[in-house]
């Protein structure tokens, strides 16, 4: 039990940030200061992190137990893609805004 709280702490930690960037990248309407490749790195690695979970033969044992671990790695990644999501929006805004000042 300890472990799965312990990683649930991290996740949330991780994840805590997360609702106000997406608030403030939606705000800024602009990708300066955003990094792609930095969203795509924490998205495939909360994947690689599911994917421990659903390839761990102990934790599939006890998933009726412990299936709550699963879900703060779900919201996290919602939050990371709604993020992306929202960096194409802005890349799409700033080459707009280039356009029209040539």
């Amino acid at each position: 039990m300890l472990p799965e709280i312990l990683e649930i702490i991290m996740i949330l930690c991780f994840g805590i940030s997360w609702p106000f960037n997406v608030a403030r990248s939606y705000r800024a309407r602009t990708t300066k200061g955003k990094s792609l490749v930095f969203l795509i790195c924490i998205i495939v690695g909360y994947i690689a992190g599911i994917a421990s979970k659903l390839t761990s033969e102990a934790y599939m044992n006890a998933f009726s137990e412990k299936w709550y671990v699963l879900i703060f790695y779900f919201i996290n990644i919602v939050m990371v893609c709604a993020d992306l999501v929202i960096y194409i929006r802005n890349y799409r805004l700033d080459k707009a805004h280039s356009c029209e000042e040539t």
